[in-house]
């Protein structure tokens, strides 16, 4: 069976690339990418006469296609997503598709924007005594949420949370996660996280909605929430001095 390989191009910043991801992308005879959510500086890894494709504009049946074509030709494909492919990449419609054709998949994994806000913030979103939970979720859009996996819900929780594809509705999500969360809860809102143009804004969740019409974005920032952004908790066991 013929292989397409699905590759993570991390948060933004080439650097964050993986080893793996970088051989693939210098190997590659076509490589299909997410259009805007991909920095461009990332391409400049291909070589000069690889076949560039952005698929921003293309439906789930046209990118199968164009993979299928080039996969028939004897060409090495990689459809390039970002972030990471597991989180939020459409990513099992297009292996179902590709399988139905006879063309098997390697994925990539790529290092998460989650990640990446985390560390240009300095932060960690398991502190002992605060925290050991992430939440990642979004809000309901073009893609129907669960309605066990509502905000309100999950913000029962009181758990460190990662809130993406969201930050145009962040009147909607300050309303569901007042309804567990104190209006004090520290907030940051992470703009383009290790990309060229990166804004971060600080300050609580009763602050969350006035942070988002004064940062003026809405695609590609998250959400974050939660105690974790003081940087305050318990010391681990992990390093703690052992006793004779």
């Amino acid at each position: 069976m013929k292989t397409v390989y699905f590759v993570g191009a991390g948060p933004g910043d080439p650097e964050l690339l993986t080893l793996r991801g970088k051989r693939l992308l210098e190997e590659a005879d076509c490589i299909v990418y997410a259009g805007s959510l991909v920095n461009p500086k990332i391409l400049d890894f291909a070589r000069e006469e690889a076949v560039k494709i952005d698929s921003s504009h293309l439906s789930l049946e046209d990118i199968v296609d164009c993979i299928e074509h080039f996969v028939q030709e004897g060409k090495m494909v990689v459809r390039l997503h970002s972030g990471d492919p597991s989180i939020f990449g459409a990513l099992t419609e297009q292996i179902a598709a590709l399988n139905r054709r006879g063309i098997a998949v390697t994925v990539v994994p790529g290092v998460s924007s989650v990640s990446a806000a985390a560390a240009c913030l300095c932060r960690e979103y398991t502190v002992p005594g605060v925290s050991q939970t992430l939440i990642v979720t979004r809000c309901a859009g073009t893609t129907p949420v669960p309605e066990r996996e509502k905000l309100s819900l999950l913000a029962e929780h009181r758990a460190s949370m990662a809130i993406l594809l969201s930050a145009h509705l962040t009147g909607e999500v300050q309303r569901a996660l007042l309804e567990a969360y104190p209006p004090e809860t520290p907030t940051a809102l992470v703009y383009h996280a290790t990309w060229p143009d990166e804004q971060i804004l600080t300050g609580t969740l009763g602050e969350l909605e006035r942070l988002s019409e004064a940062l003026h974005r809405r695609e590609s920032t998250i959400i974050l929430v939660g105690e974790f952004l003081k940087a305050e908790g318990k010391r681990s066991y992990l390093y703690r001095r052992k006793t004779p």
